[in-house]
């Protein structure tokens, strides 16, 4: 291993080290939640989101779909089992009895959807190139959705003038996460399907910092008549 490869494989060390930090950053958000032993307005579709995506990146680093994809699969493992931890602690600490249904459900959905998934690929598809490319386009779909589900809470931004359910690390890890699993892809062999996904995801997780930044640190200085009422 030298060259290109050794610098491919150094990247994807790095992007699996974010990942890690990635999958992680909401933990700071779920210690609040249990010593308030309420989620207040967060959402769970982001770690639902998340759940999904790991479980396709997962089948599709195993080797009867993507050969040599061992450090997806070791990143994605740990992301799924922190996205159950954290949908466990929502299901215990929502005041809303309707997510605890729309949780269960999901993850029944979930579960069924990437069985059909596996069974179709295993079926169809007899070559490593066709099934990379089906698993493939499915698992940007997802990636996409992960990274775009925190937007669901941009509105609610908006409303109240307010980042405080807009976490800052949950942002930062979604753009850095995004950029260097970008550049992983484009090294040595290109993977159009972790480039795109990334790609995108590195822009919407620019976006969310945007909005985080704004009003956090401009919005209460161009506007302090507003400050001085919600005091």
């Amino acid at each position: 291993m030298h060259g290109p490869e050794l610098t491919r494989f150094v990247v994807g060390i790095i992007g699996n080290v974010i990942s890690g930090l990635l999958f992680l950053s909401p933990a700071p958000t779920f210690w609040g939640v249990i010593k308030k032993r309420s989620t207040e307005e967060f959402h769970p579709y982001p770690y639902l989101a998340t759940v999904m995506n790991c479980l396709l990146w997962v089948f599709y680093g195993l080797p009867f779909v993507h050969p040599n994809s061992i450090l997806v699969i070791t990143i994605n493992s740990g992301g799924l089992a922190l996205g159950l931890v954290y949908l466990t602690i929502f299901i215990i600490y929502t005041p809303k009895a309707k997510y605890r249904g729309i949780i269960l459900l999901v993850l029944v959905g979930e579960l069924g959807l990437l069985a059909a998934i596996a069974t179709f690929t295993i079926l169809v598809f007899k070559t490593y190139a066709n099934r990379s490319l089906f698993v493939g386009i499915i698992c940007v779909i997802f990636g996409i959705i992960m990274y775009a589900s925190p937007m669901s809470i941009l509105k609610q931004v908006m409303k109240t003038k307010s980042a405080e359910f807009l976490p800052f690390w949950i942002c930062v890890a979604c753009f850095a996460n995004g950029v260097v699993w970008f550049a992983y892809a484009n090294i040595y062999s290109f993977d159009p399907f972790i480039a795109t996904g990334n790609g995108i995801g590195g822009l919407l997780g620019l976006i969310q910092l945007c909005f985080w930044f704004y009003y956090t640190h401009i919005y209460n200085k161009m506007n302090p008549s507003t400050c001085l009422e919600d005091a």
